[in-house]
């Protein structure tokens, strides 16, 4: 039976930086991974020689924590550009960010989607957060579709575009998310450009991998934990099919899997279709969204347009996003890609669909910006879950919980 200061569960992004953080304290921690890989919920895949992420993935630099410990160039990052195409009856409108393609606001003007009636609520929800993101934390928080309400957004910039866009987003089509989150997410979107690492959105946690076994951790893929079980002054950790690990401290960074007796907030769900096409049927690079909400498809992306990387030379690669639960057969979402791209898509080939029921934690109001990271029996705990649900939230949970490891220990 080995022995260690700390055992991390989980090597997904928050499982990754806690224990990067603990071995730069000099700690001797080892990470027990379930998977053949790490990455947990930022998996890429190869799949008939395309790059598929599970899910569809998108990386924001303009986080604090991935400025701080993610070396973003060495991802050689494809930036998808910050704006939508918007299906309507006589074609595509294109909504982008104002200040950064000032050109495209007349044509959103024009398209009808943006009303001039619209600027003004538009910015009634939207400002604060630009302008003092504390103080949106601070205040009062609700369910977004009420804060739109009381900001006076209604009609098509509504219905067409926020709300089929932050479905995919948030997994979540009925807008019953924190307004504080949406706001802060937005905020982000604005100051940022979300792309993909041109390797796939996998290279994100091979990298913190890679940083973590120079810290000094260690990492054991393919050990699945049981239990963990107090053992004197310390912890037990059983392992499927291997011996068990004794360790001083645990931390369970095992996300939104249920097991080890870790409470969970709820969580919500989305299927990712993939499918290749050998034909350039479009040269759109941005997200595009059915602004006729007629299927269930709440956005799709050319993503080899964005990041040719992905897929094989001469191929290109289509994603199509849905909210769980659904009921979509094939058949309709090959219908709404042939209505949304103004092609057949019958011909493509479906190389995957990705069914994730545990996507990402619900972010009901009021928002908790927060949650502890010690459990009450003495373990860790590390996750989107206990910050925000995003890539930011992952990375700050687990620097938090292995700050109060060391804390715990007598410790900065």
């Amino acid at each position: 039976m080995s022995g260690y200061d700390v055992v991390v569960i989980g090597a997904g992004l928050a499982g990754l930086r806690c224990a990067t953080r603990l071995a730069e304290a000099g700690r001797d921690v080892v990470v027990l991974e379930a998977d053949d890989s790490v990455g947990g919920r930022e998996r890429t895949d190869v799949v008939e020689g395309f790059r598929l992420d599970r899910g569809f993935h998108v990386l924001n630099p303009a986080y604090p924590g991935v400025r701080r410990w993610v070396d973003v160039g060495a991802l050689a990052l494809r930036r998808f550009p910050v704006a939508l195409g918007v299906r309507l009856e006589d074609g595509v409108a294109r909504i982008a960010h104002p200040v950064r393609s000032p050109a495209t606001v007349p044509g959103a003007l024009a398209s009808g989607l943006v009303r001039p009636a619209d600027l003004l609520p538009l910015a009634r929800w939207a400002l604060p957060v630009l302008a003092n993101a504390r103080a949106v934390k601070r205040g009062p928080d609700r369910r977004l579709a009420e804060a739109w309400d009381r900001a006076g957004l209604r009609g098509p910039l509504r219905e067409s575009v926020l709300e089929p866009f932050l479905a995919g987003v948030l997994a979540d089509d009925r807008q019953e998310s924190s307004d504080t989150f949406v706001r802060l997410l937005v905020r982000s979107f604005a100051l940022g450009a979300p792309g993909v690492p041109a390797a796939g959105i996998g290279a994100l946690p091979a990298q913190l991998a890679d940083t973590a076994r120079r810290a000094g951790a260690g990492i054991r893929l393919s050990h699945r934990v049981t239990a963990t079980r107090r053992h004197g002054r310390g912890w037990r950790v059983e392992v499927d099919g291997a011996d068990a690990i004794e360790s001083r401290d645990v931390v369970v960074a095992t996300g939104l899997t249920p097991g080890l007796d870790v409470p969970l907030p709820r969580a919500r769900g989305l299927q990712t279709w993939w499918f290749a096409t050998d034909e350039r049927h479009n040269d759109d690079a941005a997200l595009r969204v059915d602004g006729l909400r007629r299927g269930p498809i709440v956005h799709t992306a050319i993503v080899s347009n964005t990041a040719p990387t992905y897929a094989p030379r001469g191929q290109h690669l289509v994603e199509a996003t849905v909210v769980l639960p659904s009921e979509a057969t094939e058949a309709d979402v090959r219908r709404q890609l042939t209505e949304l791209w103004g092609t057949d898509a019958r011909p493509w080939r479906l190389l995957r669909r990705d069914d994730i029921a545990a996507a990402l934690p619900a972010q009901d109001p009021p928002l908790r910006l927060r949650r502890p990271v010690r459990l009450g029996d003495g373990r860790y705990v590390a996750g989107d879950h206990r910050d925000t649900a995003s890539i930011q939230g992952a990375l700050v949970s687990g620097q938090r919980a292995a700050e109060a490891v060391l804390q715990g220990r007598g410790q900065r």
